[in-house]
């Protein structure tokens, strides 16, 4: 047998094949140098933020907001000013408030809403860097059945016993008491249906709260369509939460933005102005 050809044929020893693996896992993040970078980094990442949810069409006239808690004063956070459209979102258009409402850097005003519900959030959940909701279609029209997703795919399951349904809707939320309420609500989980308003997701980082809060409008989008075509079959319960655990980890949602951080900066290289 000719020895060259066997040992290419032959399989790496286990010891091999789990280091291999192990250099092809995605590897988290290294922490930033300094303020500023970590700064830099979350503010970049909310801007492509707000181009992406402008590409998916989760803009709705004034509606809508996503914030990322400031990592040098983490009683401040990075919001969007009011009637800026998602998709013509610049870094320096962000503007830092406290938990008082105060502008601190910016001079445009900001949605009161925006600033009542990421103001609670912040507050009730130090681990919690990003926050996003928006009136997104599918969001809504999900809210609107009351009920929390069902684990009826993959993608689905990463949601399975990690959210809730805030309800019942009461309008704009404008009190201080209705924030809290709803980040009593989110306890620790990662995402909420807005009953008869729409979704809203938390994470760790700035890309996990937006991969979350595209993953579940689709999720959305997926179980009513589904519905519509006939009765569904949920995936089995033990399933459906080995899956979560596969699936819905905050490093796999900072690693599938990944793919759309590229692409948008790429597409749209201005949003880091």
């Amino acid at each position: 047998m000719n020895v060259v050809a066997s040992a290419l044929r032959a399989p790496p020893a286990p010891q091999a094949q789990a280091s291999q693996a192990r250099e092809r896992r995605l590897e988290p993040r290294p922490p930033a140098a300094s303020f500023e970078e970590e700064r830099l980094h979350r503010k970049q990442r909310l801007a492509a933020t707000f181009r992406l949810f402008g590409r998916y069409g989760f803009d709705q006239g004034l509606a809508g907001h996503v914030t990322a808690r400031d990592p040098e004063f983490p009683d401040q956070y990075w919001i969007n000013p009011l009637a800026v459209h998602f998709s013509l979102l610049k870094v320096s258009d962000l503007q830092l408030v406290d938990h008082d409402g105060t502008i601190l850097i910016g001079d445009r005003p900001i949605n009161t809403a925006g600033f009542t519900i990421h103001s609670a959030l912040h507050k009730a959940r130090p681990d919690v860097i990003a926050a996003a909701h928006t009136h997104s279609t599918y969001g809504k029209a999900f809210s609107t059945l009351g009920t929390e997703l069902l684990p009826i795919t993959q993608d689905s399951c990463a949601f399975y016993e990690d959210h809730a349904v805030f309800d019942p809707f009461s309008g704009v939320v404008l009190d201080d008491g209705e924030g809290e309420r709803l980040a009593e609500t989110l306890g620790d989980r990662k995402a909420l249906i807005l009953q008869n308003h729409g979704l809203l997701t938390v994470g760790p980082t700035v890309e996990a709260a937006a991969w979350w809060f595209i993953t579940m409008d689709n999720a959305a989008q997926t179980q009513l369509l589904a519905q519509a075509a006939g009765a569904v079959r949920p995936i089995a319960p033990e399933i459906a939460r080995l899956t979560a655990s596969q699936v819905g980890t905050h490093q796999g949602g900072y690693h599938s933005f990944q793919p759309l951080w590229d692409w948008i900066v790429a597409q749209e290289p201005d949003l880091l102005d």
